[in-house]
């Protein structure tokens, strides 16, 4: 059996093969967050036939402060859950298992999307959008951690087979783990582990709200590939921190540059590198996006142990038959 067909096991989640969609805005919610039959009808195509082992849903919005566009998709409340509920079991139905992931985006939302000053870790400029943010109150930072609590109860309540904490590609916890963007001299800034007190503190109030057995993955901005910014071995450090606090998947990218890494892009996983590194001091699986358009370099890339899971986004994006053509080429 090739290494791509073979079966995963994490936690309570088990997968059929190791291929994920990761998740990719679609802006095909209605105004308020809600999901519309555009979004239904999308998972319902890119699912279609279960090839795809896992289906990460789009980033959601955990408050209305941390909404990142217009048309994004809410967890904000629980009146979104109907909805949500209907998306789960169409993607279920067609054979995938999915996952919503949740989002904060910090001083990358925008005051015409969001209609007040977007906040931050610090009041210092957004690293790729160059907007300075209003400082967090601790105070303020509870009400955000119990806000990604609430949001992940939703996407239980909604039927998903687990949830996904965002920090990367400059959303709020990302600009707390980058010292480019948060300059905090309190407990939530300096070292590594300051930077990634947030990050520990939402997965202890997610784990509490959705129980022991539902899965949690984090996508972690590895590295923002700017100087003074986050490096691999920052990464490694909160990897192993996120194993211990109960993450049972660890979905890498890379940080404030996002996808677009010039040095890297035209390469098969490009962010090969990074989690390759993860897996030398964690023994949960990671995922592994980028660039990755090929079935036999996705093969080829677990074959090496670079990752447990592969990512395409792109791709499938583009066509939603690669699944399926890609999957039977292995058989």
């Amino acid at each position: 059996m090739t290494y791509m067909l073979k079966p995963l096991h994490a936690g309570k989640l088990t997968l059929n093969n190791r291929l994920v969609m990761p998740p990719m805005a679609t802006s095909k919610a209605y105004a308020d967050g809600k999901v519309s039959q555009d979004i239904i009808d999308y998972y319902a195509e890119k699912s279609a036939g279960g090839y795809i082992s896992l289906i990460i849903i789009e980033h959601s919005f955990i408050q209305p402060e941390g909404k990142a566009s217009e048309q994004q998709m809410s967890i904000a409340e629980d009146s979104v859950i109907e909805g949500l509920r209907e998306l789960a079991e169409v993607i279920h139905k067609n054979g995938s298992k999915a996952v919503m992931q949740i989002n904060h985006a910090g001083s990358a939302a925008s005051e015409e999307v969001i209609g007040v000053m977007p906040v931050g870790p610090s009041a210092a400029a957004n690293p790729r959008k160059g907007n300075i943010p209003r400082e967090l109150t601790i105070e303020e930072i509870k009400d955000i951690i119990k806000a990604f609590a609430a949001a992940a109860l939703r996407v239980k309540e909604a039927g998903f087979d687990g949830v996904e904490i965002h920090s990367a590609h400059g959303y709020l916890l990302n600009q707390f783990f980058s010292p480019l963007a948060n300059k905090r001299v309190d407990e939530y800034g300096g070292s590594v582990y300051n930077r990634i007190r947030i990050h520990l503190k939402v997965i202890e109030a997610v784990r509490a709200a959705v129980g022991q057995d539902f899965p949690i993955l984090l996508r972690l901005g590895a590295s923002d590939f700017m100087e003074g910014g986050t490096t691999i071995e920052d990464s490694q450090t909160a990897a192993k921190e996120f194993e211990k606090a109960g993450i049972s998947i660890l979905d890498i990218s890379g940080g404030f540059s996002g996808y677009n890494v010039p040095d890297l892009v035209g390469q098969q996983g490009y962010f090969a590198p990074l989690t390759e590194a993860m897996k030398k001091v964690v023994s949960i699986p990671v995922i592994l996006t980028g660039g990755i358009t090929e079935i036999n370099a996705a093969e080829q890339l677990l074959a090496d142990g670079k990752a447990d899971l592969i990512g395409v986004g792109r791709a499938i994006l583009k066509d939603s038959k690669w699944a399926r053509d890609a999957i039977e080429s292995m058989k």
